[in-house]
């Protein structure tokens, strides 16, 4: 694949641009300066630098992200800055969403990614994928409230009961929860509806994958789709 191209797929600007820094010498492989836009390399496996800058060739971006508090997931943000200015700028210019979303206040493990038929695998109710949830309760939590979220409760907007996978309290007014389901506030309003109340929310896992302890909050790394759910 041409140098140009390559840097066109990664997101660092329109073709016009990427020749611009290709023409500049800002682009190396190995070392080398490639100031010729049609030279070619082998992608796969392809790590180039952009104006002193190491960068990963992805065919398809999968982006794990720390989530600190007072951010939205959203391109367009209403109230709080969005998540996507968190990451580097090739990752937003090529067109990376959330996986579900996080509220505002909501910390922890949030995936992004480029690649629609993966979004639509690690969404749907249908896969079954667990996320692990940490709470912290404004009340004691009683016995009686955790196997409520396990056996089932009724929100508001839907008379189907819905149930957490695994529900265990950790501390008095800490719970740990494990759902399939994503829907609007969930954890928050499964919580309201045994009886209490959320004061903090923190996204532990998602799938398979837990969040590293060495990444900080608004700090992100590179991960493969296999991290998430393990082939079978």
């Amino acid at each position: 694949m041409r140098i140009a191209h390559i840097l066109f797929s990664q997101g660092f600007g329109s073709r016009r641009q990427c020749a611009g820094l290709i023409a500049a010498g800002l682009v190396r492989v190995d070392g080398r300066v490639v100031d010729d836009a049609a030279a070619e390399f082998e992608p796969e496996g392809l790590v180039f630098e952009v104006e002193g800058r190491a960068w990963p060739y992805h065919a398809k971006a999968l982006i794990l992200l720390h989530k600190p508090p007072g951010y939205e997931c959203s391109r367009k943000p209403r109230h709080h800055p969005s998540v996507m200015s968190l990451l580097p700028a090739p990752l937003r210019t090529r067109g990376v969403q959330p996986v579900g979303r996080l509220d505002a206040d909501t910390t922890g493990l949030l995936l992004l990614t480029d690649d629609g038929a993966l979004i639509h695998r690690l969404s749907s109710p249908r896969q079954h994928v667990p996320k692990v949830y940490e709470a912290r309760t404004r009340h004691p939590l009683t016995a009686e409230q955790v196997q409520r979220l396990v056996d089932g409760v009724v929100l508001d907007d839907d008379p189907a009961p819905v149930r957490a996978l695994q529900a265990r309290a950790t501390a008095p007014q800490e719970l740990r929860l494990v759902l399939a389901q994503g829907r609007y506030h969930q954890v928050k309003r499964m919580i309201a509806a045994v009886g209490n109340r959320c004061e903090a929310l923190h996204r532990s896992a998602f799938g398979a994958l837990e969040l590293p302890a060495d990444l900080g909050p608004g700090q992100w790394r590179w991960i493969e789709p296999q991290a998430i759910v393990p082939p079978r």
